[in-house]
């Protein structure tokens, strides 16, 4: 059983997972939840619920094959956006029940920060990669990211502080990543 601390340390890389893709993340954690290896917050352990998980799959199914189209999957992602977020938030809003009314809506916020970050970072990198004229770049990041999201929340159960080091240098590495991506996009707006 978790204490609050590693909870918290969890929920900061399960919101990044949910920025990437929360599908393959609530499917993970529900099917975690259902094989025992981790207790699931009360506000969200209904995810272990075979009803649920089933729906997270069939969803993450889409997801997959959907995120593998280029171009398409620039309008997925940006659908997306409004689904991953909240979601990020309400992940961990849920593991913030032990905390006062207040602590519980910031970590929410963090939480709704760490997918944006996440989801950011996906937008950039897909934004850059579905110019490239062949296919396989963007199959290859899609299913990395689907990996990561996966990996990551597994990893967040079994080691909560060093899955949540690992989002924070990916948070941090989104950030160069987005500056970098912006500033090519500016550099070629600007030649034409």
């Amino acid at each position: 059983m978790f204490g609050v601390n590693e909870i918290g340390a969890a929920m900061v890389a399960v919101s990044f997972a949910a920025g990437l893709n929360v599908y393959a993340t609530i499917a993970t954690l529900g099917l975690l939840g259902r094989m025992n290896m981790v207790t699931l917050p009360v506000p969200i352990a209904m995810l272990s619920n075979e009803w649920v998980i089933g729906v997270s799959l069939l969803l993450f199914l889409l997801e997959f094959v959907a995120d593998k189209i280029p171009l398409f999957d620039l309008f997925w992602n940006a659908l997306q956006t409004f689904i991953r977020v909240p979601a990020g938030a309400l992940l961990a809003w849920s593991a913030a029940t032990p905390l006062s009314p207040a602590g519980q809506v910031m970590v929410a916020v963090a939480g709704a920060a760490i997918a944006l970050a996440a989801h950011g970072g996906k937008l950039a990198m897909r934004g850059a990669v579905t110019a490239s004229p062949e296919p396989f770049s963007n199959i290859a990041l899609s299913f990395g990211e689907d990996v990561l999201a996966i990996g990551l929340t597994w990893f967040a159960i079994e080691h909560p502080y060093l899955a949540a080091g690992i989002a924070l240098a990916l948070v941090v590495t989104v950030a160069v990543v987005v500056r970098w991506v912006w500033r090519a996009l500016k550099r070629s707006v600007a030649r034409r």
